[in-house]
Order: structure tokens, then C-alpha cells, then sequence
């Protein structure tokens, strides 16, 4: 199948070309088709699926062969979860339509609003947004939704995740009711059938290759390690490996930055990335770690999402997270485009029911090495992490000492947090 039997316009089918495609991905070819005849589509598709273009592609045929007779109203809005993930997605439409008339912008938290607010002023057909950012520009009157034919929630799973469902509501009731809607989700979970229900109108539901076959290509390997002796461990494998590409993913933003430190301190470049930090160091911090001044980058799973890290060699669970899917979701950063990747895992004694729950999935045994020197405690407790202790989603919730508050403080804490991903967002 090519791009152009799918009945692409030529102008995009010009872009596609100049960006070296020549065949649509599974993703692309089954969300497409449905996508261009105008029906809401549900489909299931991890990032580096090449899930962007599914909807980006007929979104830009559609826009451009339907233009607005009298002005230039945002006609399609794309929400997304994080900046990185929506900056990303922006980028794709504007490769896309390089060879149409459409403009486009992207607006999130953490930066000055007042270049966001003069673009859409100019007139966009197309709105890349974060969910803090549009609710907050909606509210001071700068931008309207009341023309949008399109909407597209992206990485719908992840949204939940961060506490989103109110905002994505309150955004649903800015729309008008007749329009068309597309949601990507990495995941069919019943919160997401329940949203997709609430959202879709008879929709085509679409899935790339199941999951776990995307890990089939990679070289999994799991390091069996004391609790305490991980940060030695990563250490001496990136030095003696002398990796110079790694993305590490550990559970806390905390996390992340302690073993920032701890890397710098050891020789080895490394820069952090997750919701704390601003747009600014969050942009640098990756540049660096693509151009290759920065060796090793450690990310938070939602810091994660969006990424677009070609050819990436690496990446190290420092730990695993604690919702299986999410393993699939770390190591298919690796291993694309036919290329070799490895995987590593550091588990410690409280993280084997994890790494259990990763193997059923999965439906393969890792292999498994110890290091002399950094061997695992024998007499660690294999209890694992409690949820209210320290949360396995990317660490945007509280970690550290035992919550010992009970469902109460537990909750508020949640609700503390996930206002905190809004606003950075």
C-alpha cells in the first residue's frame, strides 16, 4: 500500500515524500481511510507508531479542501497531555502542510502566553494545545472553539492518567456538538471505553499490532540489584559500555534529578527532564541529549510521552514501573525503524512482583545477570511498593516516606498533584 492509494491530496502527499516515507505505517493505513470519510475513529496506537500522521494527514486533506469562505477560524483542535507530546505534534503539522495554505499554533503552560495569543490572532486553521493553557486563554476571551469541525484527543490514557477528564469536559462544552472526533489511546482500559463513549459518535475502532509483539525486536535484559546499589550500577554499565546515548526512566521527579546529580558527579553528562522543570531547561535538555552533548537524559514516564528520539540505542528502567503496560511503552523507544535497541532493567528485591507482571504480558522470561559487587540484598523484603507510597506513572505523585494518612490525605494528595500537572501543562 502506498500513501497515495490511501487518496491523499498531492500537495501532501509532496510533504510526505520530502520527509523520505513511502509507505504508511499499520497505524496510518487502517486510521486513515475512516479518517477521510468523515467517521469518528478510536484507535489504539503507542507512541512511535507513527499514530501522529494517522490523524494529522486526512486532518490537513480535509482542512485544505474545504477551506472557511469568509475568515480563518480555528477549525481543528488537537489536545494533548504534555508540552513536549503537543510541541511534537505541531511540528508534524507543519511538515505536513508545507505545500497548503494552512497555518497553525501550539500553545502550553510554563512560557509567556502573549506569542501564542499574536498567532492565534493572526488566524490558525489548527490548535495544538495542552489542556491548563486552552482553558486558561478561553477564559480571558482570547480564542474560540465554537468553528471547530475536528478534535482530536491525543494520548487519551495519559490524560486520565494526569487527572484531566474535568478538563477535557469543560473543553467537550466549548465545541460545537456536530463535528468529527479521532482519539488515540496507547490502551483500551474501561476508563477509556467509558470516555470514548461520552466522546465518539459511532466510531471505527482501529489497532496498530498488539503491544507486545513491538518489544519482540528488542534485547531485554534484567540486572538483579540491591535497592542501594543501582546508582552504582547504571554507572559502571554506561561508563564501561561507554553509551553515549541512554534514556533513563526512573518512578519521581526526585528520582530523576538524584540520579542526575549522581551521573554529573561520576563523569558522565546527563540532564533531567519532567514536570517541574521549565519549558526552557525541559527544550535544552533534550536538544542536548540529540545533538549528543548530553549522554544519558533521565525522564519521568509522562516527561516521556511525545519524545521524538530517532535511532535511540538505550534505554534503562533505573526502576520498573509498576503498571506493566508501561514497560512496553518505555522499551519501544528503542528497537524502531529496524534498528538494534536494548533494554535494561535494574530490580531490586521489592520490584519482582512487577517484573512478574511484565513477563506474563510480554509472554517471555527476560534474561536475567548479576554483577559482582552490585548483587541483590538477600534479605530485602519483595513486598512491593505500595501505590500510596510512591506511584509508578511517571512520579507525579508524592514519593518518599510511607503515607500513613490513610484514603483521606491519600486523596488530597492526588488532587493536590494532579492540579499541579494542569498547571504545568
Amino acid at each position: 500500500m502506498s500513501f497515495k492509494s490511501l487518496g491523499l491530496s498531492e500537495p501532501i502527499l509532496k510533504a510526505i515524500q520530502k520527509k523520505g516515507y513511502e509507505t504508511p505505517s499499520p497505524i496510518q493505513a487502517k486510521a486513515i481511510p475512516p479518517v477521510l470519510e468523515g467517521k469518528d475513529v478510536l484507535a489504539s496506537a503507542q507512541t512511535g507508531t507513527g499514530k501522529t500522521a494517522g490523524f494529522t494527514l486526512p486532518m490537513l486533506h480535509y482542512l485544505s479542501n474545504n477551506p472557511h469562505p469568509k475568515f480563518r477560524p480555528i477549525r481543528a483542535l488537537v489536545l494533548t497531555p504534555t508540552r513536549e507530546l503537543a510541541a511534537q505534534v505541531f511540528e508534524n503539522v507543519k511538515e505536513y502542510s508545507e505545500f497548503l495554505d494552512i497555518k497553525g499554533a501550539v500553545i502550553f503552560g510554563g512560557v509567556n502566553q502573549k506569542p501564542q495569543v499574536s498567532k492565534i490572532k493572526q488566524g490558525i486553521d489548527i490548535l495544538v494545545a495542552t489542556p491548563g493553557r486552552l482553558l486558561d486563554l478561553k477564559n480571558q476571551g482570547l480564542l474560540s472553539l465554537k468553528h471547530i469541525e475536528i478534535f482530536v484527543l491525543d494520548e487519551a490514557d495519559r490524560m486520565l492518567d494526569m487527572g484531566f477528564l474535568r478538563d477535557i469536559e469543560r473543553v467537550m462544552k466549548l465545541m460545537p456538538n456536530k463535528r468529527q472526533n479521532l482519539m488515540f489511546s496507547a490502551t483500551f482500559s474501561k476508563d477509556i471505553k467509558k470516555l470514548a463513549y461520552s466522546i465518539l459518535n459511532n466510531p471505527v475502532q482501529v489497532e496498530a499490532t498488539p503491544e507486545n509483539t513491538a518489544v519482540e525486536i528488542i534485547e531485554q535484559k534484567v540486572y538483579r540489584v540491591a535497592k542501594g546499589k543501582k546508582t552504582g550500577l547504571i554507572i559502571k554499565l554506561i561508563s564501561e559500555g561507554n553509551w553515549q546515548q541512554v534514556l533513563v526512566f526512573t518512578r519521581t521527579k526526585h528520582g530523576a534529578n538524584k540520579l542526575t546529580k549522581k551521573m554529573v558527579s561520576a563523569g558522565i553528562t546527563a540532564a533531567a527532564i519532567h514536570g517541574n522543570k521549565s519549558q526552557g531547561a525541559r527544550t535544552k535538555a533534550l536538544a542536548g541529549f540529540k545533538s549528543g552533548k548530553i549522554r544519558v537524559l533521565v525522564a519521568t514516564d509522562i516527561a516521556a510521552r511525545g519524545l521524538d528520539i530517532p535511532l535511540l540505542p538505550h534505554v534503562i528502567n533505573f526502576e520498573l514501573p509498576n503498571i506493566s503496560e508501561d514497560y512496553v511503552h518505555r522499551i519501544g523507544r528503542t528497537g524502531r525503524a529496524g534498528a538494534e535497541g536494548q533494554a535494561i532493567s535494574l530490580v531490586s528485591a521489592d520490584e519482582t512482583t512487577y517484573l512478574a507482571g511484565i513477563e506474563k504480558l510480554i509472554g517471555e522470561k527476560i534474561e536475567m545477570e548479576i554483577v559482582d559487587g552490585f548483587e541483590p540484598d538477600p534479605n530485602a523484603s519483595t513486598e512491593p511498593i505500595k501505590p500510596g507510597q510512591n506511584r509508578g506513572r511517571g512520579g507525579n505523585r508524592n514519593s518518599g516516606s510511607r503515607n500513613t494518612g490513610g484514603n483521606k490525605n491519600s486523596n488530597r494528595n492526588r488532587s493536590r498533584n494532579r492540579s499541579r500537572n494542569r498547571n504545568s501543562n
